[in-house]
């Protein structure tokens, strides 16, 4: 039997077909409408943003606080003019130029466009960004502190500096793919006080959320560069740098719970204090970034991060190494280590840290361990601390399997309870710093 020419058979397969492209068009809508919420109106009057001394100054500190030049300058190149290089699971991002240069820059920006920019990660001429600039973070500004960043930006210098194009990875490169992405995991957000803590608990869950971007690092990302707010500053490794950011949550990696608030202010600010040191990405952010911070900001901050509900997990029980491998790792630590760092890893107080009892040499990951041991570790220099001890890199003398044998000797002597390194793990991150 047949209707009007078509079989069963067709009308089903129509049907199918219609009922496919309604799903397809509504989850086009969806993902559009996701994609264009709480967008500013642009067909709105420019306002402008006072240029007033104080504004300024404003924008300069927010700037500072934003760590913003350290991703907008090349590498010998004028501040803030972009074109460094971001390097990515997908391929390499690079940074934009935000001086006034009405070609290359902002110069045909208003105060809007750069708000949406910050608030809706989306360009002037309507691109949505990629979220290696992390509006997902600097989503939670205030439009008064957007308005006095863009002005300080553009007082700057008007630097001609044509943008770089990315390096991204087919789909990842394509405008339909990021929309979806953002429309699984970016909502844009407002800064909203908690009424059961303190103005300054407040004012540190700001920078720590927003400018800081702290969770940037130091929150695990899945398959596809997202991080999930149930784990925010819960640890993670920073993508393509083989550097591991410990949590902020667990007192057995980067948890400061129970660190008296000064010692927090002076880590901060000096990359420096008694129950621990920055090295890697996070010396250059307190280089760059939060030394420069005013004292009642970075003790904001350290009231915030103090508060951080903490993880009751158990530190890993110990595991004994092979007998041959104990004895290697014995041999070479005395060698190369104890003159620093003391024979039954003690340390020297003010210079070179205790290795016995130290949270960032048991925690689970070992890969700042193995870094540091490869490339040396150094803290920054900053005004608290103009000449800081470094150590020096290792990569060139130590093999992986010295390297593996060295770091389980630390792992496991003098009362430590951690499990060893082994040689692929070495292998694998001098491979991956190679690259």
């Amino acid at each position: 039997m047949k209707t009007a020419g078509i079989g069963f058979k067709g009308l089903n397969r129509l049907n199918t077909v219609m009922g496919l492209a309604g799903l397809l068009a509504a989850a086009v809508v969806l993902v559009w409408t996701l994609n264009v919420r709480d967008e500013p109106d642009l067909s709105l009057p420019a306002t402008a943003v006072p240029t007033t001394p104080d504004v300024l100054a404003r924008g300069a500190y927010l700037a500072l606080a934003g760590n913003c030049a350290s991703c907008h300058t090349s590498r010998g190149g004028t501040p803030y003019a972009g074109g460094r290089g971001i390097d990515t699971p997908f391929g390499t991002v690079y940074s934009s130029n935000l001086t006034p240069d009405a070609a290359t820059g902002l110069g045909g920006w208003s105060p809007a466009h750069f708000w949406r920019a910050m608030h809706n990660g989306r360009s002037k001429d309507g691109r949505l960004l990629y979220p290696a600039f992390p509006y997902t973070s600097y989503t939670e500004i205030t439009r008064a502190d957007s308005d006095a960043l863009f002005a300080y930006l553009q007082q700057l210098p008007a630097t001609a500096e044509a943008a770089t194009p990315h390096t991204l990875r087919w789909p990842i490169n394509t405008q339909p793919a990021l929309a979806v992405w953002r429309a699984l995991y970016f909502e844009p957000g407002r800064p909203v006080a908690d009424a059961t803590q303190s103005a300054e608990w407040n004012r540190g869950a700001y920078l720590v959320r927003g400018l800081g971007h702290c969770g940037a690092c130091h929150t695990a990302r899945n398959a596809l560069g997202a991080t999930d707010d149930r784990l925010s500053l819960a640890g993670g490794m920073i993508p393509m740098q083989n550097w591991y950011a410990p949590s902020l949550t667990s007192p057995h990696e980067a948890g400061v719970a129970d660190w008296p608030r000064d010692d927090i202010v002076r880590l901060l600010q000096t990359g420096t204090a008694p129950r621990g040191a920055v090295l890697g990405p996070m010396a250059e952010v307190v280089l760059k970034s939060t030394q420069h911070l005013a004292g009642e900001d970075l003790a904001a901050m350290a009231t915030y991060l103090k508060a951080l509900p903490q993880t009751p997990a158990e530190p890993p029980a110990r595991t004994a190494p092979e007998p041959s491998m104990a004895a290697r790792g014995s041999q070479l630590y005395t060698k190369h280590c104890a003159v620093c760092h003391g024979d039954q890893g003690q340390g020297v107080a003010g210079a070179y840290p205790p290795l016995a009892g130290n949270r960032a040499v048991t925690m689970p990951h070992t890969a700042n361990l193995v870094q540091t041991v490869l490339n040396g570790g150094y803290a920054p220099a900053t005004a608290g601390n103009p000449r800081p001890y470094g150590m020096p890199p290792f990569v060139l003398v130590l093999n992986d399997a010295d390297i593996a044998a060295v770091l389980t000797h630390i792992r496991t002597a003098w009362g430590n309870q951690a499990s060893g390194v082994s040689e692929v793990e070495v292998n694998r991150l001098r491979a991956g710093a190679a690259r």
